[in-house]
């Protein structure tokens, strides 16, 4: 077991293990670390534990300092000189008339290096543009092509339920997520309704996937036939995942029918099966709807990146 503390840095959501050395840390301390790209400035965003030798990068880097009121004061201008560099790449990307989208710039702690954070469709010959920077910076240029959900962990927002973006608040890293997910949850299959800021299906259809999976194992399917506890068949025409009720359509009489609610442990079916191949490329033949295609484009995009 080794010792560790967790350290988050401003544009990496990322956490990265230290060893605290004999610092007393608490989450929301600022410390200077030494990383590949040289000192770094980070919020500490894990009390020091105790972790497996496996998942700790060797060698393990130590926590120099707690940040004092020095570092606290060059972030401080590296943000101001950042707004500048913003504005000065954004008229040379015009100048070079570069397709390309500047989302965000950032100095290194030790101004060593510059680096530019865009967006674009597809490739973009940037040498000329580096070029450029370089002689207005006179120091170390990167710039560094992100996807759209990169975009929006760096700018952050509000989602549709009215709390910060979870890529910006809280997620180390990004999640694959399907349309499949969607479907398991009963959501609407609107793109508009399951897609996140970024344009992309919503990260947090993974929070609840596990849950709605063993839940709607022990369901039938809708249209499913099953025996009643008080001894009739019926054919299922709703379900309440998180409730366990199951809506069945029973034959009181023989012309007659009746919609009865049912706990779905007191009704007799037969498991659910998972979709076979043969199911699955029954789903493909079918012609697919105006947002189920974009829902597909959408998850393709996604893997993509991934």
């Amino acid at each position: 077991m080794v010792r560790v503390t967790g350290v988050r840095f401003r544009t990496a959501g990322k956490i990265y293990y230290f060893d605290p050395r004999n610092f007393t840390l608490k989450k929301g301390d600022h410390v200077v670390v030494e990383t590949a790209r040289g000192m770094e400035y980070g919020t500490v965003v894990m009390n020091i534990r105790e972790v497996e030798e496996g998942k700790v990068v060797s060698p393990l880097k130590p926590i120099l300092r707690i940040a004092n009121k020095k570092d606290e004061e060059t972030v401080a201008r590296n943000k101001e000189k950042e707004k500048e560099a913003f504005r000065i790449c954004q008229e040379k990307i015009r100048k070079h008339k570069l397709d390309m989208k500047l989302v965000d710039a950032e100095y290194t702690f030790d101004n060593n290096k510059v680096l530019f954070y865009f967006t674009a469709d597809g490739r973009v010959d940037f040498r000329e543009l580096v070029k450029d920077l370089a002689s207005v910076f006179r120091t170390r240029i990167e710039l560094r092509q992100i996807g759209v959900r990169d975009e929006t962990k760096i700018i952050g927002g509000v989602g549709i339920c009215g709390r910060a973006l979870c890529c910006h608040s809280y997620m180390p890293e990004f999640i694959p997520v399907s349309i499949r997910m969607a479907k398991e949850q009963n959501l609407s299959l609107n793109p508009s309704k399951i897609s996140g800021t970024c344009g992309r299906l919503m990260c947090c259809l993974k929070n609840e996937q596990e849950t709605y999976e063993f839940l709607n194992s022990k369901l039938p399917g809708i249209g499913d036939t099953v025996q009643t506890p008080d001894g009739m068949k019926g054919e299922v025409q709703s379900v309440n995942v998180l409730r366990q009720m199951v809506k069945v359509v029973v034959n009181v009489d023989k012309d007659e029918k009746e919609v009865r609610d049912y706990p779905a442990d007191q009704l007799k079916f037969r498991p659910r099966r998972k979709k076979g191949k043969g199911a699955a490329d029954k789903d493909k033949n079918k012609e697919p709807d105006a947002d189920m295609k974009e829902l597909e484009a959408l998850e393709d995009t996604e893997k993509s990146k991934l």
